[in-house]
């Protein structure tokens, strides 16, 4: 696609372009000449700092309870349930003797036993550094020798009836373990060798195309993500010899150990219930068949809820294999009904990379509040008409092409309806900033679909699209209170969203060898709201991504969907999390810039140049700083000191095609 930035003079000027900064405060410097970074950050920020805190509270808790508390929850950033769900067996043994913890109770604990009994064993509670509670047994070395730990240990004595508890605990749950396996294993020898190899297919493209994620089995971890990497993702190419599923693919089933089987059964169970987003719900989880059982009966209630009766039937607490395939098989055959009737979204707990999907309820006056104040300002700012966010239209004495023409002093409507859209947003949701995104030239998508250049597509650049990031003016209280660093931040947030437009795109197209051989993951479709987000990705680390809610908005371009093709975000640097009611009016938001670059494509198609040349680095200095760009002197700004947590608050891609023969 030939970018804005190349139409002017030759080849050589834009490559010569292309090598100088476009960071707003730098622009026409040359590129990476800086002795030192302008911000530096922590060494322990995000995670490892988040860890290190939430250790030294626990560790002065009054009382292992009070301290367990906070262990689990991460001194309030994710639910207890989420950590609980992490927990190995003889670890989840061990909490449920000694504070009546399970999982099924969604991680309330008691309190813990206290005894004048003489201690028969003195354990030990410790914080792994990957966020995990882990517990020192009988017959176990202490902690240390076992883990990486934030901290030390908090010792907890285990009375002579403990022990026995504990020994029932365990035994029942490693039988639950062993019979759980050999049922998969079974399932699995039933699908035959073809049908394993179709899953093993299956599943690497799934690990290929989701976002981070990190899955235990036991003390056996299995990640796409930073550690070190256990299944194929952006380290580990397909085919890898590290990546277990390429390790499995020529090997016969009796080979394959109790943890690949689980790993393989669950993985397809949950890939078959919803596609393979719902991996990510899982995040930091035990897996096994009880796990993803009580999972999906979860979902199960959600979707019934939705449509309004019991429409889908429980597989019940001991539930095999062949009963969670059917139940897995019809949530996902149900969804899109689902998805019609109610609004479904992702709660996004940012500190474990946990999600779980969610039914909104419906519009209430929160949700219409805020649409009433985007509503009003887009009336007076853009030709349109209508008393909510739902029913604006193009109003009657509206040029139809306008959204393809100059509208004041944007090049194109287009640029007009995205701008107003996100500065109303970042005003009427009290954001620190709200951004959109989307690809420059509609007409160059239309004529690259008409003659089926697929390929071609995938060679596009991040510069061929655009995001167009509205800050807070107050926003910058967080950047060292400079207007300079908080262009630089917003053009830095603009182009890791180009990115994610480039990123997306090929997930849309025809799976051609170019297509599947371009980085890409499943396009989003649903929304989600995020807590506390600025812990493990670089970016929201930086720039203090904590509170967030991302829409995304299918869009048609010559009779194709493009899933995640436009989206909206709005971001807290602190302060609350966002709530559901707001996730609902910005999605309203999300869908009005959806509609108009629907009709922008329908322009397009007709032969108008519904482009946008808007929203560059230029731009964002321009807009934020108010002064020309081009001679600004850097501000250094010395890395934002750290926020206190606030506590924690406490559709889809299509599935698809299940692998294997529902028994």
């Amino acid at each position: 696609m030939t970018t804005p930035m190349d139409r002017d003079g030759s080849r050589r000027a834009a490559n010569s372009r292309k090598r100088q900064s476009r960071r707003p405060s730098r622009l026409g410097t040359a590129a990476g000449a800086t002795p030192k970074p302008d911000r530096v950050r922590e060494e322990d920020a995000g995670f490892p700092g988040l860890l290190a805190r939430v250790w030294q509270k626990a560790s002065a808790a009054a009382g292992t309870r009070a301290a367990l508390d906070i262990l689990l929850t991460l001194d309030g950033h994710v639910p207890a349930e989420v950590q609980t769900s992490a927990l190995r067996i003889a670890d989840a043994a061990a909490l449920k003797v000694l504070a009546g913890l399970s999982a099924e109770a969604g991680g309330q604990a008691g309190p813990v036993a206290e005894t004048a009994e003489r201690a028969a064993f003195l354990g030990e509670i410790g914080l792994t550094t990957s966020g995990r509670v882990v517990v020192r047994v009988p017959s176990q070395p202490p902690l240390a020798k076992q883990h990486t730990l934030v901290g030390g240990v908090l010792r907890v004595p285990w009375a002579p009836r403990h022990l026995a508890e504990y020994r029932r605990e365990a035994d029942r749950a490693r039988e639950r373990f062993q019979r759980d396996a050999d049922d998969s294993r079974r399932w699995l020898a039933e699908q035959g060798p073809e049908v394993r190899a179709a899953l093993l297919e299956q599943l690497t493209e799934g690990a290929r195309r989701t976002a981070p994620f990190m899955l235990y089995i036991e003390d056996k971890q299995y990640t796409n993500f930073r550690d070190t990497n256990t299944v194929v993702g952006k380290t580990l190419w397909p085919g890898h010899p590290d990546c277990v599923f390429a390790g499995l693919s020529g090997l016969p089933l009796d080979l394959w150990s109790d943890h690949d089987v689980l790993l393989v059964v669950c993985v397809g169970l949950l890939i078959r219930s919803a596609g393979y987003g719902r991996i990510e719900e899982v995040n930091g989880s035990q897996l096994t068949p009880q796990s993803v059982g009580l999972l999906l009966e979860h979902t199960r209630r959600t979707y019934n809820g939705a449509l309004g009766g019991e429409r889908i039937a429980a597989a019940g607490p001991d539930a095999g294999i062949d009963a969670l395939t059917a139940l897995a098989t019809e949530l996902g055959a149900v969804r899109p009904e689902v998805a019609r009737t109610v609004q479904l979204y992702r709660e996004i707990h940012g500190t474990l990379i946990h999600k779980v999907e969610k039914a909104a309820a419906p519009y209430g006056e929160v949700a219409a509040d805020r649409d009433r104040q985007v509503t009003e300002h887009l009336r007076a700012t853009l030709p349109v008409t209508g008393d909510r966010l739902e029913r604006l239209r193009l109003a009657d004495d509206a040029d139809p092409s306008w959204l393809a023409l100059p509208h004041g002093e944007f090049g194109t409507g287009l640029e007009a309806v995205v701008y107003e859209a996100v500065a109303a947003t970042t005003a009427a949701f009290g954001a620190d900033f709200s951004m959109s995104r989307g690809i420059r030239s509609l007409p160059e998508l239309v004529r690259a679909l008409r003659a089926e250049s697929w390929d071609e597509i995938t060679t596009w650049g991040i510069t061929d699209f655009f995001c167009c990031v509205v800050p807070a003016p107050e926003a910058r209280r967080h950047f060292g209170d400079s207007p300079a660093t908080l262009a630089d931040t917003a053009w830095a947030m603009s182009s890791r969203m180009q990115y994610n437009s480039w990123h997306f795109i090929a997930g849309n197209l025809p799976r051609t060898e170019k297509v599947l051989e371009r980085d890409h993951f499943v396009p989003p479709t649903i929304p989600d709201i995020a807590h506390f987000s600025d812990q493990h990705h670089h970016g929201h680390v930086n720039n203090m991504v904590r509170f967030t809610i991302r829409s995304p908005q299918t869009v048609w371009v010559c009779d194709r969907p493009f899933d995640g093709f436009v989206d909206l975000r709005i971001v807290r640097a602190d302060g609350e999390p966002y709530t559901e009611q707001e996730m609902l009016a910005a999605h309203q938001v999300s869908a009005f810039i959806g509609r108009m670059t629907q009709q922008a494509a329908a322009l397009a198609e007709q032969g108008e140049p519904a482009a946008v040349t808007a929203f560059d680095s230029a731009w964002h200095w321009r807009t934020i700083t108010g002064t020309p760009p081009g001679n600004a002197a850097p501000q250094p700004v010395a890395a934002a000191p750290a926020q206190p947590a606030a506590p924690a608050q406490p559709v889809g891609p299509p599935a698809p095609a299940p692998v294997g023969r529902a028994a």
